[in-house]
């Protein structure tokens, strides 16, 4: 696999990591226009359904601390293969779900399938560019992932009209199953066999001990995490704002959703184009400032009462246009300096992003007053914690990074 150059265009190994890291998301995107038809078949308050998108997280956090040490031991590909063929084989006992708890627990196995896209990519980036190189290509890679959220839930609309909300799970299955052949046929090995680590409970937990204590890990680490998380209470919060709230016709909805995911994909490419000139930290650093801007922002219009549609698609866009400069950047410099431990240190980062997302998502999902409060006060907490975890970072090292 050769990956020297991360330049557009895209060399093919970038193109399938994208498709590898956009697994996950799609895993949660796809089904959002089914929430009401989920609901409605299997006889449950929405709610409930919202609840499968938490857990979903909740799984993608916790399986990615064990990809990390698999794919330093064994390599990138093995533990890929694995994982998806995991997500295959739950996505399409999801379709055969026939009450809610069920569904949840398949969506959890799910989880730990998609999780493998979650971590490895990152690995795999970390394994052949410097941390300059490493951001842009993450850039990049978002141009893959940041066309999920535009095409996702409108392939599952479509789905859902077409069949049923069990055909969108149909579908993610033969998703999973075509990118297990791809890695099986295309992927090539790119971890060197001398950097191999041992399977060792002691120097697993030897590793992950150093990368919690590690404050700069940490900080960039929850910078990128309290962003996602800003994303995920979105994601699940979005269905309730536009369509309950608001009163957006479902079939609009993906073009509301696509609108704020084309700001972050212009934002992360815009951002890989000025890592030219820039270096990650001044970019990351003003691009918190935004973060917190736009939300704080939206906040204060709910609790005024001056909210509407378009002004919260505006706050909307801007934080997802800042998330496209925080996102990259800041998993780029959380893995700057972990060469010797890249798949557990991507593990640990996916992890603490995941559950932050997890969180944000149950707050959205539980917290309901008939406005878009729950969501704009999440999205200001989370915006304003990773302001400070990126400050906590680049405190002592903004000269060294």
């Amino acid at each position: 696999m050769d990956s020297r150059s991360c330049s557009p265009p895209m060399p093919p190994w970038l193109i399938l990591m994208g498709a590898l890291a956009a697994l996950g998301p799609l895993a949660i995107d796809m089904y959002l226009p089914a929430f009401g038809a989920m609901a409605l078949d299997l006889q449950v308050h929405p709610s409930l359904v919202e609840r499968t998108l938490a857990s979903y997280l909740l799984g993608l956090a916790l399986a990615q601390l064990a990809y990390g040490p698999l794919a330093d031991r064994y390599g990138r590909k093995p533990p890929l293969l694995l994982g998806l063929t995991l997500f295959s084989i739950a996505s399409v006992a999801c379709a055969l779900s026939q009450d809610i708890d069920h569904l949840i627990l398949w969506r959890v196995v799910q989880a730990f399938g998609g999780a493998a896209g979650m971590v490895i990519p990152r690995a795999v980036i970390r394994d052949h560019l410097d941390t300059r190189e490493a951001a842009q290509a993450m850039s990049l890679l978002m141009l893959v992932m940041g066309v999920m959220p535009i095409l996702a839930p409108l392939l599952g609309g479509q789905a859902v009209t077409l069949g049923s909300w069990r055909t969108v799970f149909y579908l993610m299955g033969l998703i999973g199953i075509a990118l297990w052949l791809a890695v099986a046929l295309r992927m090539r090995e790119s971890l060197d066999p001398a950097r191999r680590s041992p399977l060792a409970v002691g120097a697993i937990t030897a590793h992950f001990r150093l990368l919690l204590t590690h404050r700069r890990f940490m900080g960039y680490t929850l910078a990128g995490g309290f962003g996602s998380g800003g994303m995920f209470a979105y994601i699940a919060g979005s269905p309730q704002v536009f369509i309950t709230i608001y009163g957006v016709d479902p079939r609009w909805f993906g073009l509301l959703f696509g609108l704020n995911a084309a700001a972050l994909i212009l934002a992360s490419q815009i951002g890989a184009r000025l890592l030219n000139r820039h270096p990650p930290i001044r970019l990351l650093h003003r691009a918190q400032g935004t973060l917190v801007l736009m939300t704080l922002a939206a906040l204060a219009l709910t609790l005024l009462g001056w909210i509407n549609l378009p002004l919260l698609m505006l706050c909307l866009m801007g934080f997802m246009a800042s998330q496209g400069f925080v996102g990259p950047n800041a998993a780029a410099l959380a893995l700057s300096e972990q060469g010797p431990r890249l798949g557990v240190a991507s593990a640990l980062m996916g992890a603490l992003q995941m559950l932050c997302g997890a969180l944000a998502g149950f707050a959205v999902s539980t917290w309901h007053t008939g406005t878009p409060l729950p969501l704009t006060a999440t999205l200001a907490t989370c915006a304003t914690l990773s302001w400070f975890s990126g400050r906590m970072a680049m405190g002592p090292a903004r000269q060294a990074a």
